[in-house]
């Protein structure tokens, strides 16, 4: 791993993301100053944490200044390497590194130290147990014998066959740089790993397991081409892809995280033949019409300049509404010393206002789309304001008002009349007349501190005009008579110099002045009371005795019928189910005439489960034992 000096990469200049349709080797973003501000931070903070990795991380990219807190941190670090839960290769690969970048005086354990040095000569399980004693190896300045080196490429070879997760690839590839030409046989395994890139929405790569993995397989497969002669392990298009996720992953909350992207990226931007740089507006992409200067930033992805720098940038201006071309080939030109800011002149095409594109090209190889803004200035051409009779009994009353002078005649209107005003808003370089997204005349009265807005319709003449009957209105004010200043408000996103004019005050006065006051209540409402609906009136009561009776009427006829036929009550006996059922039955009878005289259908329901259960049963048992007592005398007779 190599380590990274955060001061050196202060930015020079601040850049805003732009609108981007099409792009070749660039991409639209970069690590800013905000990004490395907040990555200083998460160092900073990870020296407080209680993580080994952590600080040993924090410790790599920036140095203690106070002399002070070294000590007790190096302490820190020896009781969480003892307190550690991670592999042994691990700690003991963290915790050697924070000791010796913090410069701690305390010597390292024998112990450990012996540990670690007979460590290439055991049965190493992984290649990320190789990986981390080889690089606490290198820490340590020790350098690695040729017949150790052997033993180890041949596991590792050994490894690779069992495990060839992108994990276990990754951690190949980092430790392949560091053993020799003997390790050359892992170039042949890049192409394998780089396939397994998941691709999101065509425009990121990354691997499943995130930063880390990502990272981890990038760094080795470009340290392995380096080392090996290789040709680069991605394409150009790859390139970017892999370049537009590590940046859309700059929000990293953990050293290692930010660690790891910090060298993604710088790995990435050293391939000179397919490193991607980031071309952006400088600024919102607003330019006047009057000066129409395009600046664009040039730089790597850590905002660097570039290096070399570019030999020849030239940009293509269309405009965007028809597609049309206004030049074929402006030059871009460097404007600052530091070769990161570039300036195209675009005074001479004279563009008016309206959105363009430029498309940017670098050196025949580098090309980007930006798009922005050219501004237009308003002026008002002619403002006549006055009043009205509305019935048009008599002549309108007009005075002009030139911008951004003020009417000196406070204006005088009654129910009876009307305001009028017209403005005529044109383009102050070529006088045509001109639409606007937002045209207001405001009404606002200084002694209420209250206003009303009204919107200026544009007629077919091209002007803006603005009609309000006083005596209609008048609820519109709460019939506030008084003296009214009246602004003109005219604005739009492609003008630089929108404006609120005060073109002139009026009296106005309202046939009923009074003042419709909202009303208001204060302290607590009135307590909401629940009520079920009221029930239906009943009927009168003979027709409910009428009814009674006919409900009684079967039962009564049951015992009349009984009474004339005659009741064979021979085969009643007193067994139990006998009385069970007719006591259930009974009882079922009896529920059902409550039922009718007080009870809900919930509460018979509830009653009448169990009586009904205990019925059944009882029923049942009745049945099995007259049908018993049946075939027993048909066998006797």
């Amino acid at each position: 791993m190599v380590g990274f000096s955060f001061p050196g990469l202060v930015l020079f200049c601040v850049l805003v993301a732009c609108g981007t349709t099409w792009s070749a080797r660039t991409v639209d973003s970069h690590l800013g100053p905000k990004d490395l501000t907040r990555l200083q931070k998460v160092f900073v903070d990870g020296y407080g944490s209680s993580d080994l990795q952590g600080i040993f991380f924090s410790s790599l990219n920036i140095q203690l200044t106070d002399a002070t807190q070294k000590e007790p941190l190096c302490k820190k670090i020896a009781s969480l390497h003892a307190e550690s839960k991670l592999n042994s290769f691990e700690k003991d690969y963290y915790y050697i590194g924070a000791s010796k970048n913090l410069g701690c005086s305390a010597k390292l354990n024998e112990a450990l130290l012996s540990q670690v040095y007979n460590s290439l000569n055991a049965e190493l399980s992984s290649s990320q147990e190789i990986f981390y004693r080889v690089v606490t190896h290198k820490i340590l300045g020790v350098e690695i014998n040729e017949a150790t080196q052997t033993k180890v490429v041949k596991r590792l070879q050994e490894l690779l066959k069992k495990d060839d997760t992108l994990s276990g690839l990754g951690y190949a590839f980092n430790v392949a740089t560091q053993l020799g030409p003997s390790a050359s046989f892992i170039a042949n395994r890049v192409e394998d790993a780089i396939v397994q890139a998941d691709e999101v929405d065509g425009k990121l790569l990354q691997f499943e397991g995130g930063l880390s993995i990502t990272s981890l397989i990038i760094n080795g497969a470009f340290g392995v081409s380096k080392t090996f002669n290789k040709p680069a392990p991605v394409t150009a298009d790859q390139a970017v892809k892999f370049a537009n996720y590590f940046l859309s992953r700059r929000s990293v909350q953990t050293a290692k995280g930010a660690h790891v992207l910090i060298e993604a990226l710088k790995t990435i931007s050293a391939s000179e033949k397919i490193a991607p740089i980031c071309v952006q507006l400088i600024g919102n992409g607003q330019l006047e019409a009057t000066s129409p200067s395009l600046n664009v930033a040039v730089v790597d992805l850590l905002g660097k300049p570039l290096s070399p720098a570019p030999k020849a940038i030239t940009a293509k201006i269309l405009r965007k509404k028809d597609n049309s071309v206004l030049a074929e080939k402006i030059s871009v030109a460097s404007k600052s010393s530091d070769k990161t800011t570039y300036v195209a002149d675009l005074a001479s095409l004279k563009p008016a206002r309206g959105i363009y594109q430029a498309e940017i090209s670098a050196d025949g190889g580098y090309s980007q789309t930006l798009q922005f803004k050219v501004l237009g200035r308003v002026k008002v051409q002619s403002l006549e304001v006055g009043i009205a009779e509305s019935d048009a009994s008599a002549a309108t009353r007009k005075q002009s008002v030139t911008y951004p002078g003020k009417l000196q005649e406070v204006l005088s209107a009654d129910a009876t009349q009307k305001l009028l005003l017209k403005a005529v808003l044109v383009e102050e370089t070529n006088g045509k007349p001109l639409a606007v997204h937002q045209a207001f005349v405001r009404l606002f009265n200084k002694k209420t501190d209250k206003e009303i807005i009204f919107v200026a319709e544009q007629d077919s003449s091209k002007a803006y005009k603005f009609d309000m009957d006083v005596g209609n209105n008048g609820k519109n004010f709460n019939y506030q008579s008084g003296t009214y200043s009246i602004y003109l408000t005219v604005g739009d996103a492609s003008l630089s110099n929108s404006f609120e004019w005060l073109v002139a005050e009026v009296q106005l006065k309202f046939s009923e002045d009074k003042e419709v006051k909202p009303k208001t209540v204060s302290g607590p409402l009135p307590e909401i009371v629940h009520q079920f609906r009221v029930p239906d009136k009943r009927p009168p009561r003979i027709v409910s005795d009428i009814f009674t009776g006919l409900c009684i009427t079967p039962l009564v006829l049951l015992f009349v019928f009984w009474g004339k036929l005659g009741i064979n009550v021979s085969n009643l006996t007193l067994a139990p189910s006998t009385i069970g059922f007719h006591l259930g039955f009974g009882g079922i009878l009896v529920l059902f005439f409550v039922f009718w005289l007080q009870l809900n259908m919930f509460q018979v329901l509830r009653l009448l489960i169990p009586i009904a259960v205990f019925t059944f049963l009882a029923g049942n048992r009745l049945l099995r034992r007259l049908y018993a007592q049946r075939n027993s005398k048909s066998s006797a007779s």
